[in-house]
């Protein structure tokens, strides 16, 4: 399917994948998703923020698969043969093998104060720039942009080269992004969250961040 790619990219064109695939290691083990935030479990709370912006969604985890699936999206673990939990490329190469749609978002279940315009931005931009890989860039607590690799906008058609970055030994996202044409996309213009892309890596920031909501 080819697009004139002068002009943004379609929400119908894009399917949203939420990475929920991790062994939560600094949650204790917990399954991050599965976390309540505001009383709603992140991956879903993920969902219902992503939804509106894309034409299909589906979920990448490896665990309580039951539990993912009574959100009425399609649920997919890792299939890959890079190992146990190999870390978000894993669920990179899952949902390019299972997306039916000419452009993939990937966004992490544990950042529930995305943008709600996120993916509107990347696709103006990867269309603008006629990109292979559109990665959002937010200021951080010293007041510095810097890429959130996770949140990233492809064509369908990187399967294979992400298949060789990882036969290859490779794990890193920016370090493959960084071998195609990739366009940053910032989130620092006025009226922008400052809290948009701060992710829950244990419960206490969890709590922090649900605090901060008050």
């Amino acid at each position: 399917m080819t697009m004139n790619m002068t002009t943004p990219l379609h929400a119908e064109a894009i399917t949203g994948v939420i990475l929920a695939g991790g062994r939560g290691s600094r949650m204790g083990g917990a399954d991050k998703g599965l976390q309540n935030f505001n009383g709603v479990p992140l991956a879903l709370h993920t969902l219902m923020r992503l939804s509106p912006q894309v034409g299909e969604i589906m979920v990448n985890a490896n665990r309580n698969l039951a539990a993912y699936e009574s959100f009425g999206v399609p649920v997919w673990p890792d299939s890959t043969g890079l190992g146990e939990y190999a870390g978000p490329l894993a669920g990179f190469m899952t949902a390019l093998e299972r997306c039916e749609t000419p452009y993939l978002l990937t966004v992490p279940c544990d950042t529930p104060l995305f943008p709600a315009d996120l993916v509107a931005r990347m696709a103006a931009a990867f269309a603008r720039e006629d990109a292979d890989f559109a990665v959002a860039a937010a200021p951080e607590e010293d007041g510095q942009l810097r890429p959130q690799p996770v949140f990233c906008l492809m064509r369908i058609g990187m399967l294979e080269s992400l298949m060789q970055f990882t036969q290859a030994g490779g794990r890193k996202i920016d370090a493959w992004t960084g071998q195609h044409k990739t366009v940053s996309v910032p989130f620092n213009a006025p009226g922008d969250d400052e809290r948009a892309f701060f992710n829950a890596n244990t419960l206490a920031e969890l709590h922090q961040l649900e605090s901060r909501l008050d």
